[in-house]
Parts: structure tokens; C-alpha cells; sequence
């Protein structure tokens, strides 16, 4: 485990030191250290890193310092994670903090620790050696380690091809998590979508050879305020009959990242033991081609008796999020919102770190900004922009999924989505990208676990029995 809870357990210093602090730091210390920091220009830049041996007086050699620049206040604001990214430069080995750093959050830091750590190792194992963290004085690590843990879900969700997690393997995922921590499931499969007037959910996935399906949980005592979230669970998307360009279709395995962030985020709420009633919907499919696929210009009648004129099969998303929407809405939840990785023009407004999220509920909007920032995981509201709602309807149907000509394309996918739910329900949809494409510190290439920590510190906000 890189995060170790032991605070007295044996561990080399290492001296974060931004470069404001550096001069009177390095004035204060002995002069062979001072002399080997000199020389090795060490002048505490921002992700900067110097081992320092020993030089006690017959006890030479060895490691007995690590040096971490922490730059200044300009660089930082460029990044996140950045102790993550000092640990990542650093031989393996354990380590105890001794901070002389403005802006430093330990909590958020020794997270990000751990998150750089991550490996997929499901098909190659990793040769890379992990720096252990003594956890620092007032952090949680069993909570920073359940943070971690939930992303490594996620992650490795996101990772898995799609010939290891299909709606089948994806179903099963979904059930272990429930069984961990008690939660009530229900699965309707095939053709049952259809007796259960979930048509749209079946559509999609009728061509693929995994029968589509709705995965749905419940937790929590049953008076506690209800809280639901609906994770598009598009296991690999083609793009149906309007097939995806090879270069398009390479990451689809990702499109059920807003499944995988709705389970990381559940194991986090039950595990946190918050008093909320909380539900996740996740219809699992595989948007395939063969003959039983939708074709373009072919009208579905949704769960909410909205029919849907699907111009593109490729806008498959949120047809299955609009009849599990639907389905939630019938509980009036007190909060309600939606995670997909739902469109492209949400990555060209705003690129793959930072997701779009909409909600007309201005409190909800304010609390996530707030949260956002503090936990270091950055959201961006977009409007639900009423005057292009023209732009969803088609005349011949209630509803288009894929309106013409590309114009704000993300907000017409979240005006579409927020058709079904009721007026005057607080509800959020979180556009993700699900995927960082460079690694970064705390962020390895690949999976990526989006959104969910800001949701979290509002739920933790409101529904905290004061754990």
C-alpha cells in the first residue's frame, strides 16, 4: 500500500519547499547540505527533486533527505497533483513529509500520491516500483485510501477492452459492488426491457450479441432523502449503421466511463455511510451493427411516451439515459443527476481534463463550483440554454437525438437528456470525458475517474450524519 498509516514508521524526509521559501530554507541548513544542494543547482522549481546522502559523521552514505521543489504560486496554478508528480521523479522507497510550501493541501496531496500509483495490470504486469507515503499528521488514510480505491474501480472499468467487459461483465461488476456493501439489485434483461417499458435501452442494444440490459441498485435506510445517478453504460459504441471512422472508434471501450464513475462514486457514498437513499441506474449495452440495429429515420417510443426521431445511431447515449432518466424521475428523487461520456463538442469547448456539467438548480450549481475547487477536481457549467430547444424537435417526431449541422452540441445533448425529468427537479448531467490521453501527476495514461469527487463533497455537504 503506498499510502502508510503508521506515522512512526522508519521513512526518509522529504523537504517540500516552494521557491518563495527556498533562500531561508537553504541558509538554514548545514553546510555539507547546503554545499551538495548548491551544487546540484537545486533551487526548489516546481516538480524538482534532489536526493541528499547522509553526512553524519561515521555514518556516511546512504539516502538521508529527498528534496521537493514546489515552485511558485504561477506554476501551480497551471497543474494539480504536483506532489504526485515529485514522487513519480523519486527512487523507490518510503517517505515522511516536512512541508516549507505555501498552498499545500496534505490531503489532497497524499490522494494524489496515491493515484499516481495506479497501474492496469490486468494484461502486463508492471515493473515499476511504488514510493510508499507516511500519512500525514491529520489525514485520514483510511479515507484517502478509499478515494483511491474507488478511482482504481473506475480505472480499471475504463480500461478493460470491450472483449473482457461487455453489458455481461459489466452486470457482474455492478453486482460484486453491491454485494460489498449490501445494496439491494435489480437486472432487467432482454426482451424483459420491452415488458418493462424500457424500449429505448432495448433499441440500442439490439443488434449486439450481449442482450442489453438495465442494472439497477438501491442502498440506505428507506425514509432517507433519495439520491439517484443514471451512468451511461455504452460498453463499446460503433456508431451503429452511422459507423464511427476507424480513428473515432478506437477509445469507444471508454463510453461506459460514466457507468464506472457512477459505481466509483457509489462505493464512496456507501463506504462514507451517508444518510441519503441512494440509487444507481445503469443501462448496460453495446451499440452494434447486425440486423436487428435501429436504422437512421426510425421513430422509438421512449419509457415517458416522448417518441424519438434517431438521425443518428451514433447518438446512441442518450436515448438509453433518457429511459433510465425516466425511470428515476417515477421516484421523485430530492437529487438526481446523470454521468456519460456523451459528446465531443464538450471536449472541443473544454478539452479532456475539465468536464461540462449543466443544472438549473443555481444552489446545486454554486455548491458543486465550490467543491470543485476544493477537492481539486474542476468542473465547468454549461447552460441548459432554452432557445435552443427548437433545435431538438424535428417536427415529425417529439424529439431529434442528433440535431443538424453540429451546433452546440453539448448543450442540445443535455436539453434532449433534461426532457425527461420533471419540471423543478433538481438535477445535474456531467458530460465526461472519462480519459486522460498524457499522463500527468496523479493521473496515469488511460481511465479516468472525473467529477466524482466534487459530487461527493456535496453529497458528504448535505447528507453527513457526522462521521
Amino acid at each position: 500500500m503506498p499510502l502508510v498509516p503508521d506515522s512512526d514508521a522508519p521513512a526518509i524526509p522529504l523537504h517540500v519547499i516552494d521557491a518563495d521559501r527556498f533562500p531561508d530554507w537553504l541558509a538554514a541548513r548545514d553546510d555539507a547540505s547546503r554545499a551538495w544542494i548548491t551544487a546540484n543547482g537545486f533551487e526548489a522549481g516546481l516538480g524538482e527533486t534532489l536526493v541528499l546522502p547522509r553526512f553524519d559523521v561515521g555514518r556516511e552514505g546512504g539516502v538521508g533527505a529527498a528534496l521537493g521543489g514546489w515552485g511558485t504560486a504561477r506554476a501551480r496554478a497551471r497543474g494539480r497533483f504536483h506532489l504526485a508528480g515529485i514522487a513519480g521523479k523519486l527512487p523507490a522507497a518510503r517517505y515522511r513529509l516536512a512541508v516549507a510550501a505555501a498552498d499545500f493541501a496534505p490531503a489532497t496531496e497524499a490522494l494524489g500520491w496515491l493515484l499516481g500509483e495506479y497501474r492496469f495490470e490486468r494484461y502486463r504486469k508492471s515493473t515499476a516500483k511504488a514510493c510508499e507515503l507516511v500519512c500525514p499528521e491529520g489525514v485520514a488514510a483510511d479515507r484517502v485510501a478509499a478515494f483511491a480505491s474507488a478511482a482504481a474501480l473506475a480505472q480499471d472499468l475504463i480500461n478493460t477492452p470491450a472483449n473482457d467487459l461487455g453489458p455481461e461483465a459489466l452486470e457482474t461488476a455492478f453486482l460484486a459492488l453491491a454485494a460489498r456493501h449490501g445494496a439491494a439489485t435489480r437486472v432487467i434483461r432482454g426482451d424483459e426491457l420491452l415488458a418493462a417499458n424500457l424500449p429505448l435501452i432495448h433499441a440500442v442494444g439490439a443488434a449486439a450479441r450481449e442482450v442489453p440490459r438495465l442494472l439497477d441498485l438501491t442502498w440506505g435506510r428507506e425514509d432517507a432523502p433519495r439520491v439517484t445517478l443514471v451512468g451511461k453504460g455504452v460498453c463499446f459504441d460503433t456508431g451503429g449503421l452511422n459507423i464511427k471512422p476507424g480513428a473515432s472508434m478506437g477509445l469507444m471501450k471508454k463510453d461506459m466511463g460514466g457507468a464506472a464513475t457512477a459505481m466509483g462514486l457509489a462505493a464512496l457514498v456507501m463506504w462514507l455511510g451517508l444518510d441519503l437513499r441512494l440509487r444507481v441506474l445503469v443501462p448496460a449495452v453495446e451499440n452494434a451493427i447486425a440486423g436487428p440495429a435501429m436504422r437512421p429515420g426510425d421513430i422509438l417510443r421512449s419509457r415517458a411516451g416522448l417518441t424519438v426521431e434517431v438521425n443518428n445511431t451514433d447518438a446512441e447515449g442518450r436515448l438509453v439515459l433518457a429511459d433510465a432518466l425516466a425511470l428515476a424521475e417515477e421516484e421523485a428523487p430530492e437529487l438526481l443527476l446523470s454521468l456519460a461520456t456523451l459528446t465531443g463538442a464538450a471536449r472541443v469547448a473544454l478539452g479532456p481534463d475539465v468536464p461540462a456539467f449543466f443544472t438549473d438548480d443555481d444552489g446545486l450549481a454554486g455548491d458543486l463550483a465550490r467543491a470543485a475547487a476544493e477537492v481539486a477536481d474542476p468542473l465547468w457549467r454549461l447552460p441548459f440554454w432554452d432557445p435552443y430547444e427548437p433545435l431538438i424537435e424535428p417536427g415529425i417526431a417529439d424529439l431529434d437525438n442528433a440535431p443538424s449541422g453540429g451546433m452546440a452540441g453539448a448543450i442540445t445533448a443535455a436539453l434532449f437528456l433534461r426532457r425527461f425529468v420533471g419540471p423543478g427537479r433538481s438535477y445535474a448531467h456531467f458530460d465526461i470525458y472519462g480519459w486522460t490521453p498524457v499522463a500527468k501527476p496523479g493521473r496515469t495514461k488511460g481511465g479516468a475517474f472525473q467529477a466524482a469527487r466534487a459530487i461527493l463533497a456535496v453529497l458528504e455537504g448535505r447528507y453527513c450524519r457526522g462521521i
